[in-house]
């Protein structure tokens, strides 16, 4: 089991920043990528970034390259997404994710074992 807590969200301007965080425990030697996905009211959830936790490559929706981007810190299992010139269609509940298989690019949600409980990322226009 691995456990993942998010912080970090809340309500920010648009054209401002937000840092989220998501530490993970348990057994997260089982981690092979952590990634973040968000979900806006009516709408499917959606990859933002992933991040390879041996190598540290990096995969971003196309929709974020340039605004976002994904870190980790291996000392602290815990994995970030810098978010700049925020968007009001950023707006979701965003969720960081254990990928615990070798499955390249790690851009399904459906691949990936454990979750967040989700923070809430809010943009006003």
């Amino acid at each position: 089991q691995v456990q993942l807590v998010e912080s970090g969200g809340g309500l920010v301007q648009a054209g401002g920043s937000l840092r989220l965080s998501c530490a993970a425990s348990g057994r997260t030697l089982s981690t092979y990528a952590m990634g973040w996905f968000r979900q806006a009211p009516g709408k499917e959830r959606e990859f933002v970034a992933a991040i390879w936790w041996s190598s540290g490559r990096t995969y971003y929706a196309d929709s974020v390259k340039g605004r976002f981007t994904i870190s980790r810190e291996l000392a602290w299992n815990t994995v970030y997404l810098q978010m700049n010139s925020l968007k009001p269609e950023d707006t979701a509940v965003y969720y960081c994710a254990s990928l615990t298989a070798p499955i390249i690019p790690p851009t399904n949600s459906r691949e990936y074992a454990y979750w967040g409980q989700g923070t809430q990322v809010t943009v006003s226009s």
